[in-house]
């Protein structure tokens, strides 16, 4: 079998019939040695099946699970962008333009679809895979979920969104969850705002049944309605699986560490705590130390001007930043040291966030592109 076969299988597609003679239209990402990681060949299948699926009179809904009982999506392919940001000489590859274009412009379908669209988020669901949950109509998480925003681990910056979803959240928990790509659980999830539904990952074929049951129309509205139901009776069902939250129990203390006017001040203050017998905090405290101060320096910046920002305008936002982290080097050694030597010794470019030049973050967030020209300029909301 050759590379572009398996590729092919990297995303499965069909369509569930309903007993109204309807059809549920059905993406499954199924990469799980990856941990179905996006890769671009997976995004340009998801792309224009979702299209097409929005133009189909028998698709009411969508449904979009992943193969695996470990997780959802793990992120996007950084091994890939790695080996094309090698041999790139410090410009933008190609290939990194190209994958957060392509992804950006899926994660935007998403949160612009009409018909309801309800994802399945078991198990590991970060980065990339948090890019596809955050927009959907209806985010169902399980009582296995682990969702993270880590890029601060390798010299990225929380993307697919983020500047949107972060700053929508409780008060500082975006900026802290950015900054120590702390893990959250289901209950943090619905807390934040990450997630609406808590369904057993147990009930999960009783769910599907359900769906086929139900009786759907050609009104997306009342679709909406009808799905809104079945979830929130599952969820009602799986009440007593849900984790105690890490963030609720943190959160003066989060909206008092994140208080400061600069990245400096905010980040002084989360490494100074004392976390005492509290891993989650202690686990987080160290992320951070361990992080790089460039993408410390990024996420403070762009929830500042995120906050102004539509959707759209978000998203082409962070299509220049992630391509000025294509060129720079910092997200380069990140993915070195984590996953392809392993050495978890990033050498990163500058030893703290106060060295870190204003030049540079200037630098990020200069357009490589005109209005004109920019690759996400048709984007509407």
């Amino acid at each position: 079998m050759s590379e572009q076969d398996t590729q092919q299988d990297w995303v499965i597609f069909n369509k569930i019939k309903t007993s109204s003679g309807k059809f549920i239209g059905h993406a499954r990402l199924n990469n799980p040695k990856a941990l179905n990681a996006l890769s671009l060949p997976m995004i340009e299948l998801l792309l224009p099946q979702l299209q097409s699926w929005r133009e189909d009179d028998s698709i009411v809904l969508v449904l979009i699970d992943g193969a695996s009982e470990k997780a959802f999506c793990a992120g996007g392919d950084v091994v890939a962008m790695y080996k094309a940001m090698q041999a790139s000489g410090g410009e933008t590859p190609a290939l990194v333009e190209e994958f957060f274009t392509r992804e950006y412009r899926l994660d935007h379908l998403i949160h612009s679809y009409d018909k309801p669209l309800v994802i399945w988020g078991n198990g590991i669901t970060m980065g990339g895979g948090l890019g596809l949950l955050a927009g959907a109509s209806h985010r169902v998480v399980t009582e296995t979920a682990r969702i993270a925003m880590p890029e601060i681990s390798i010299g990225l910056y929380p993307d697919v969104g983020g500047s949107w979803f972060l700053n929508r959240m409780p008060k500082g928990c975006g900026l802290f969850l950015g900054l120590t790509g702390a893990s959250i659980n289901a209950t943090d999830a619905l807390y934040v705002g990450l997630a609406d539904y808590l369904i057993s990952q147990g009930s999960k074929e009783e769910f599907v049944e359900h769906l086929q049951q139900c009786h759907w129309t050609d009104a997306p509205t009342w679709n909406h309605e009808k799905l809104s139901e079945a979830c929130l009776q599952f969820a009602q069902e799986s009440e007593s699986l849900k984790p105690e939250s890490n963030i609720e129990s943190h959160q003066s203390l989060i909206e008092k560490v994140t208080q400061g006017d600069s990245v400096a001040q905010v980040v002084k203050a989360i490494v100074s705590l004392d976390p005492g017998e509290d891993k989650w905090l202690g686990k987080a405290i160290a992320t951070l130390k361990a992080g790089s101060p460039v993408t410390a320096c990024i996420l403070f910046r762009q929830l500042q001007q995120g906050q102004g920002k539509s959707l759209e305008d978000c998203f082409r936002m962070e299509l220049g930043l992630s391509c000025r982290c294509g060129e720079v080097g910092e997200f380069q050694e990140g993915v070195r040291a984590l996953l392809i030597d392993k050495d978890n010794q990033p050498q990163w470019k500058y030893p703290d966030v106060e060295q870190v030049p204003d030049s540079l973050i200037e630098h990020f967030f200069t357009s490589p592109w005109s209005q004109d020209d920019h690759p996400l300029k048709d984007l509407k909301g």
